[in-house]
């Protein structure tokens, strides 16, 4: 099939990019807006016009799961229906229309390439700077002529549950054979992956800092519904998905503290039932503007992390978050928090992580150093790292001095 009127191409010698087209991890119209691709396009849109592509999958669809399943063929045939749409001045996001991830690969790259071509000119974007999140994006890369191209090593998508692992892989490396800069969240993973890219750079999460400090201090009103719930309260916030948070673990913990009511505020995509205890109280997802809040309402802030290989190379948005909001945090180990040495108390198995959660909550606590260390730790200082580490490979946006 024949491409009409593609990306004009970009001479050797440019190296300036007019706008970003980044291949998204989630789908800005039902996950969390606070995740390191939505916030880098977030910043990098107040310079150049962004064209952020919803993910475009990398498992197939199977029945099984109850509601879960159905729940997301609804939100993605939603996520559909909004086609290209301009969220913010130069920020347009786009549901492309493909099969699921690994059915019809030739005839998905020919229709993705057509719809982004078509949502870039649209967005005004002629040499794009091409920032891949999600690895399938890897086979339409060249196509677009890119004047560069950003890969986002954040997770290790290849140990998601339910992918062709060998599949993700194979993107993975070709990816990083091919980006000008490949983009790490985790110093562990950096270590373990240095000699594979062309570029690795270290850039860490950012925080949304101001607003979550502020609501730790009492300037934002807490929600509605915490207000029924009995105090101390020990809260989560986040994704409740079995690649990343350990259930049984949980639930353990929470039998083993029932004076403390547990409150969960997030999706969750584990079976229905899981947890049935009266002191576990499952909120559901809340906006991104309203996370803040939520923390800032809990006595102890909680990270029960499982033991996965993704895991190992996690280093989570929130936990900045939760450093900001000022509150005790209570987590499973992961190597990236030997970074925070101090800060965080940990647990690995149920007992421990109880006990730690009974220590928070009644020895006093100063939020001051926590907040320190995360205050000048913004996603604007991030994005400004990400474009000092393109221009020292010769990679600069429009405009920049």
């Amino acid at each position: 099939m024949a491409l009409s009127n593609p990306i004009p191409s970009v001479d050797a010698q440019t190296k300036t990019f007019d706008g970003v087209i980044c291949f998204g991890g989630v789908d800005w119209w039902y996950h969390n807006r606070g995740h390191y691709d939505l916030q880098m396009m977030r910043e990098l849109s107040a310079h150049v016009p962004v064209l952020y592509i919803n993910s475009i999958g990398m498992r197939v669809p199977r029945p099984g799961g109850g509601n879960m399943f159905l729940k997301r063929v609804r939100r993605k045939l939603a996520s559909f229906s909004h086609g290209l749409t301009r969220v913010r001045d130069r920020f347009w996001v786009l549901s492309p229309v493909v099969a699921p991830a690994g059915l019809g690969a030739s005839m998905n790259e020919t229709a993705l390439t057509v719809q982004v071509r078509r949502a870039a000119r649209k967005a005004g974007i002629h040499n794009p700077l091409v920032w891949v999140a999600c690895p399938p994006g890897q086979p339409v890369v060249e196509s677009l002529n890119p004047v560069g191209v950003v890969y986002q090593r954040t997770d290790r998508f290849e140990e998601f549950r339910g992918v062709d692992s060998e599949r993700i892989s194979r993107f993975d490396r070709l990816l990083k054979e091919r980006a000008d800069v490949t983009l790490f969240c985790s110093s562990w993973l950096m270590d373990e992956e240095r000699s594979q890219p062309r570029r690795a750079e270290f850039v860490d999460h950012g925080v949304d800092y101001g607003p979550f400090e502020e609501a730790g201090l009492g300037s934002t009103p807490a929600p509605a519904d915490v207000a029924e719930l009995s105090r101390p309260i020990v809260g989560f916030v986040g994704g409740i998905d079995a690649h990343t948070f350990d259930p049984e673990l949980f639930v353990e913990v929470a039998r083993r503290v029932p004076e403390a009511t547990f409150m969960l505020v997030g999706g969750c995509s584990l079976p229905e039932g899981w947890c049935d205890l009266p002191n576990v109280k499952l909120l559901g997802q809340r906006p991104y503007g309203e996370v803040a809040a939520y923390m800032a309402a809990s006595d102890v802030l909680i990270m029960p992390w499982n033991q996965s290989e993704w895991i190992r190379a996690c280093n989570p948005v929130k936990l900045k978050e939760y450093l900001a909001v000022g509150r005790p945090i209570v987590s499973t180990p992961f190597p990236e928090l030997q970074r925070y040495a101090g800060l965080v108390r940990e647990g690995e198995t149920a007992e421990a992580f109880a006990e730690q959660v009974r220590a928070a909550l009644s020895e006093p606590f100063d939020p001051s150093d926590g907040r320190e260390r995360v205050c000048e730790q913004t996603w604007t200082a991030k994005a400004d790292a990400v474009l000092e580490a393109l221009r020292s490979v010769g990679v600069s946006r429009k405009g920049a001095a």
